[in-house]
């Protein structure tokens, strides 16, 4: 009886000694994470709006953490190639990305991602929401979105509008533009927001649906011009920018940004970076620097991760619909 015993209590330290090793019931593990510094994944040019926000969300962070969180830009296909450099990584919690609703749209304009967008990813958590803003070079005739919406339409064979990239922000905005218009335009593709803002007011490309977080200080400075904002409401930063529908446009879309973790990634992880994440969006400095640039924290009881696993599949299930419903054709990842 007694060998019987040892030989199960061997048995239960062996399994449990496996799944220390797997971390996935070690509460020193959790305690001891992270170890080492984290990488946060930017999937566009730095200077862009998804920069800015994972570099003042980092910051934040890697005090809590008591690790540097480090930001890495890994531009290039929409977003895509830095959503294949956090599959690739270690499902440790040490790696981390930041993404918006194009991740979900993904799926639905590209045949070969490498990947499979429902299950690859690991969500952390929502950190922002807020509109797009349409915006033109100082050069073009129309003043405002009345005015510009119908020049738009009229002269959109001559008009060139620029985007982050196939699956960027700025490229569904442009796709749902010219769907609102009936037009056509000549699109230009940049690595990111951030250079294709800079030859927006170098007067280089003439529109650039963007969002608030980087269009807002643009406008402000009397770069560019505002046009109108994709929101139900006008932005309390840009009063007197109409939105789309008071211009006289069906234009609706609200984008917004979470944290991914792979695949895989410890539930206890995800959980200490979840509480980093929402000790963040708690901070009066961090929401401060949102509002300035029209954008918001999603409400308290959304900051869950099953929260943001929700909204993540509802968006895919939406962009797959409005894509097919605007004649968008999947393409090669390039």
């Amino acid at each position: 009886m007694i060998a019987v015993f040892t030989r199960l209590l061997a048995t239960r330290r062996g399994a449990l000694a496996g799944l220390m090793a797997l971390g996935l019931c070690s509460p020193a593990a959790a305690q001891s994470f992270p170890s080492k510094p984290v990488t946060l994944i930017v999937p566009f040019a730095a200077g862009g709006p998804s920069d800015v926000i994972a570099r003042l969300l980092g910051e934040h962070m890697g005090r809590t953490l008591g690790q540097q969180v480090v930001v890495e830009n890994v531009a290039g296909a929409g977003g895509t190639a830095g959503a294949k450099r956090l599959v690739a990584a270690e499902a440790d919690g040490h790696t981390m990305l930041i993404h918006h609703l194009a991740l979900a749209a993904a799926p639905s304009l590209y045949n070969n991602l490498g990947y499979d967008t429902q299950t690859a990813f690991a969500p952390i958590g929502l950190i922002n929401t807020g509109p797009m803003v349409v915006a033109g070079k100082l050069a073009l005739p129309p003043v405002d979105g009345k005015a510009f919406f119908p020049f738009a339409k009229l002269q959109a064979d001559k008009l060139t509008v620029a985007h982050a990239g196939v699956g960027s922000n700025s490229h569904l905005c442009a796709v749902l533009l010219s769907q609102a218009l009936g037009v056509k335009f000549a699109q230009v593709a940049y690595r990111g927001t951030g250079p294709a803002m800079n030859d927006l007011v170098a007067g280089q490309v003439d529109v650039l649906c963007d969002q608030s977080t980087t269009a807002v200080p643009q406008i402000q400075g009397d770069k560019i011009r505002a046009y109108a904002v994709t929101s139900a409401e006008r932005l309390d930063v840009l009063p007197n920018t109409p939105t789309a529908r008071e211009a006289g446009t069906d234009l609706d879309m609200t984008i917004w940004h979470g944290l991914y973790a792979p695949k895989g990634t410890p539930a206890a992880a995800l959980d200490k970076l979840n509480g980093a994440l929402k000790l963040a969006l708690k901070d009066a400095n961090v929401l401060e620097r949102f509002k300035a640039v029209g954008t918001g924290a999603f409400p308290e009881a959304e900051w869950t991760r099953e929260a943001h696993a929700k909204r993540f599949a509802a968006e895919i299930a939406k962009w797959a619909a409005s894509l097919k419903a605007a004649g968008v054709a999947q393409q090669d990842v390039k």
